[in-house]
């Protein structure tokens, strides 16, 4: 097989044991068509010379990677989901494929979705629909795109089946999709073993998460070991909350079994970009409450880190764990700005101009009710980018009194030079943008015609303003 002088296959999750995990067997498909293979982490993982052929005999019939795991594991997790707490969820419909570092020796799990029934399917079938691959493929690329720290759309295969869906036309297309992430562990792994007093595997589980995952959480003692992971969690889940934020997304369905501990953002379901900045904004039509709407995506995280913390009560005494549960905010905040920040191009001048900024650029947004992407598109580079944003479509809007505070706003600032805003993306007629409209409207060419130019015009689309969001060397 024409695997690369870095791939590097492990077992890793396997020491944990048999408590943590079952073994299956993948679903059998009646066709495979390679839809989508990311060509850039391919050979990160050290598998971009495979055939597609051979591609497909791993990752649509599942056939083992030499030196991973021998059988596909389905994880078990608990959760709140909606914030009632359900004891009989697990990994239904995918399954822990296969682990890889990558070329900088990074610890990566190859997890599926539509694999086939596991023994926490219930009634489901265990399969993907197509247009679900499809829309989680366009989440991930554009998400990875605004510097969002998110799984990849490893590989998407589509499989020959007719499935019946109440929320989609049906029968509709199958599709079996592998992800690509740092961790498929969830806060819901932790939430499963103290909902069965499994303290033991606490400890256990907790020892293999700092081990291979938040080695910053590295402590002798093992109550200072677990609110130091937990203040790990939390940074990073707060740093992917504020990447969504300042992204414009909304993931619809923020159910503690959809948030792992390294803080990566995955599982992409009823998700949205905003088309204009409004808290409200909900991405699930079942999200009648309006739950999990684009404003309270920051509080439902914490609530979650909340759930996390009352797991480890066993191991740290309460206070200790609230006291660093009180460290989520602040961080937040911090990542909040910092993040406007590396939106809009800009080095920094300092926490208070940085919260001066956030104020007047949002009260602009919510006011104006401008395209919200087309703001960040329009003053990339602050204010060394007057003259484009006064040449574009918003220019009306900039000429107004009601930008005049985010004008002075952005006085203190200059350009991050990493970041040039004369890259040609910045040079468009528009932004790259991933409304719910342009997404149906890609599906639809796939529906009715199989024509899969539009996504692929996408996803170049994308490829090109990730590059003119890169950083490169000063």
């Amino acid at each position: 097989m024409p695997f690369s002088p870095n791939y590097a296959p492990t077992t890793v999750h396997t020491r944990l044991g048999p408590d943590f995990y079952d073994a299956v067997r993948p679903a059998v498909f009646p066709k495979h068509v390679l839809r989508h293979r990311d060509r850039v982490w391919d050979a990160k993982v050290g598998l971009g010379d495979l055939t597609d052929k051979e591609w497909i005999d791993h990752f649509g019939r599942f056939k083992p990677l030499p030196g991973a795991l021998e059988m596909p594991l389905a994880l078990r997790y608990h959760g709140h989901q909606f914030r009632v707490y359900n004891p009989d969820i697990g990994d239904g419909r995918g399954f822990l494929f296969a682990q890889l570092r990558d070329d900088a020796g990074r610890l990566l799990d190859l997890g599926t979705k539509g694999s086939g029934q596991t023994p926490w399917s219930r009634d489901g079938d265990g399969r993907l629909t197509l247009k679900g691959g499809v829309r989680e493929v366009l989440a991930t690329s554009m998400l990875e795109a605004l510097g969002v720290d998110t799984s990849k759309s490893f590989s998407l295969i589509e499989t020959g089946e007719e499935l019946w869906r109440g929320d989609e036309p049906s029968p509709t297309r199958s599709a079996v999709l592998v992800r690509l992430s740092h961790s498929h562990i969830r806060i819901g792994s932790f939430q499963r073993l103290r909902f069965l007093d499994e303290v033991a595997n606490i400890s256990k589980l907790l020892s293999h998460c700092v081990e291979h995952y938040l080695p910053e959480a590295r402590r002798e003692d093992e109550a200072e070991r677990a609110v130091a992971f937990l203040e790990a969690v939390g940074r990073r889940v707060a740093r992917t909350g504020a990447a969504w934020m300042m992204a414009g997304f909304v993931h619809g369905v923020l159910n503690t079994d959809n948030i792992n501990i390294t803080g990566e953002s995955f599982d992409y379901g009823p998700w949205r970009f905003l088309p204009v900045l409004d808290p409200k904004f909900t991405a699930a039509y079942f999200d009648q409450t309006g739950l999990y709407a684009y404003g309270r995506q920051p509080d439902t995280l914490l609530w979650n880190m909340t759930r996390l913390a009352e797991c480890l009560l066993p191991l740290v005494a309460q206070e200790r764990l609230e006291e660093a549960l009180r460290g989520f905010e602040p961080v937040f905040r911090a990542e909040f700005d910092a993040a406007m920040r590396r939106r809009l191009g800009l080095a920094s001048a300092g926490s208070e101009a940085d919260a001066r900024l956030v104020g007047a650029v949002w009260k602009f947004l919510i006011d104006s009710q401008m395209p919200f992407e087309q703001f960040f598109f329009d003053w990339f580079g602050g204010p060394a980018s007057e003259a484009r944003a006064a040449a574009g479509p918003e220019a009306e809007r900039y000429a107004s009194e009601a930008f005049a505070p985010v004008r002075q706003a952005f006085s203190p600032y200059g350009p991050d030079l990493r970041i040039a805003p004369d890259r040609p993306y910045f040079g468009g007629a528009a932004p790259c943008t991933m409304l719910v409209d342009e997404v149906e409207a890609i599906w639809d060419r796939i529906a009715a015609h199989d024509d899969w130019t539009a996504l692929e015009a996408k996803l170049a689309a994308i490829a090109g303003m990730k590059e003119a969001y890169t950083a490169t060397s000063a």
